[in-house]
């Protein structure tokens, strides 16, 4: 597997190594070895969460708090996200800022993305599987948000805002100013 730096510090793209042959593929998903000589940062992940969704479903932009903070490694099982991290790490010099990526099951590529960040994604096909890693446990009372269409943040989504289906939810996230002023 390679791992490469995003613009924004201690996330990462991972990209295996497939062999594909008559018969299908195979990759290795993660090796913690691996990917802790590569980026230095120790990894414990604990738990796993799978969804699947319509095209147009848009996730997030969702992160926990606290002792209950989460890193993730997320990946496409089938279909294709644009998946988004905010830096939310105020003594960041990329705090505020985020960085996007297409994955998807052709490339096969995964998003680590570290304590601090909120994270959201939109499905571009239909019937997409979403996996992700998390080391730490889901807290429902740590869990917060920031609204998809933040002014300040600038995410652009690249989809017609009509074709959007969010949760009641994240329909109702705060701002990014909101969060800060919290």
């Amino acid at each position: 597997m390679t791992v490469e730096e995003t613009i924004l510090k201690e996330c990462f793209v991972v990209t295996p190594n497939v062999i594909k042959d008559e018969r299908g593929y195979f990759f290795e998903s993660f090796n913690k070895a691996k990917f802790e000589a590569q980026t230095g940062i120790l990894t414990n992940f604990i738990q796993d969460n799978q969804s699947q969704s319509s095209k147009g479903v848009l996730r997030g932009l969702h992160f926990q708090t606290g002792k209950f903070s989460q890193a993730k490694l997320v990946r496409v099982i089938k279909g294709r996200v644009l998946d988004v991290c905010v830096d939310l790490r105020k003594k960041s010099l990329t705090f505020g800022k985020h960085f996007s990526i297409i994955l998807d099951t052709i490339e096969h590529k995964q998003l680590f993305i570290p304590k601090g960040f909120a994270h959201g994604f939109l499905v571009l096909e239909d019937h997409t599987i979403f996996s992700y890693k998390c080391d730490n446990y889901y807290n429902k009372a740590s869990e917060k948000g920031i609204i998809y269409n933040d002014k300040e943040l600038n995410i652009d989504w690249n989809f017609p805002t009509e074709g959007l289906i969010l949760s009641e939810k994240d329909k109702v996230l705060p701002t990014f100013e909101a969060y800060l002023n919290e």
